[in-house]
């Protein structure tokens, strides 16, 4: 069977965020040979920064990891009815660098939210962020993962049996994807 390496991409930046847990949770349903978190602590987009400095050696790491990737899982929480601003900053900085990274990339998009929709709107939004970048987005199932702070174990799983079987098919889905390629 092959092993695949598999990028997680959280947008939250605390450290026991649901996004990462949920992240975690993804992982262990892909079974990826290697499983890195991304880190998202960039400066700010700041044209006159990258004129001057260029891109910033975070950012190119982000973007080298993004393209040595089999796939990309991304999650993010839901603020003010869109995904996080680092989230989005990071999108930025990497349109930045040389090439696309994410051109035919496979990549699911999950969201956790302390509300009860569960992160749905953030989620639908960053699909729209992602569409210029051309990355190979798996359609569903759907993880919006609602009232988060609840639901999961003491160990990092997810308590519910819904959640997690809708996570595992996401998973296999983007698996099968990378698999076909």
């Amino acid at each position: 069977m092959a092993q695949y390496n598999l990028l997680l991409i959280s947008g939250a930046l605390r450290k026991g965020s649901t996004n990462r847990l949920l992240l975690r949770e993804a992982a262990r349903h892909f079974d990826a040979q290697q499983a890195q978190e991304a880190d998202l602590n960039l400066p700010l987009y700041d044209g006159d920064l990258e004129a001057a400095d260029g891109v910033p050696a975070a950012v190119q790491t982000l973007a080298d990891q993004i393209q040595a990737a089999d796939a990309v899982v991304i999650s993010t929480p839901e603020y003010n009815r869109a995904p996080s601003g680092v989230l989005k900053n990071a999108l930025d900085w990497v349109s930045r660098t040389e090439g696309n990274p994410w051109q035919d990339k496979p990549v699911a998009v999950l969201s956790a939210a302390a509300g009860r929709a569960g992160g749905e709107l953030a989620q639908h939004i960053l699909r729209g962020f992602l569409q210029p970048f051309q990355p190979c987005v798996i359609a569903g199932p759907a993880v919006h993962l609602a009232t988060s702070f609840q639901e999961f174990e003491d160990g990092g799983q997810l308590k519910s049996d819904r959640y997690s079987e809708s996570l595992a098919a996401l998973m296999a889905m983007l698996k099968a994807e990378v698999a076909s390629r």
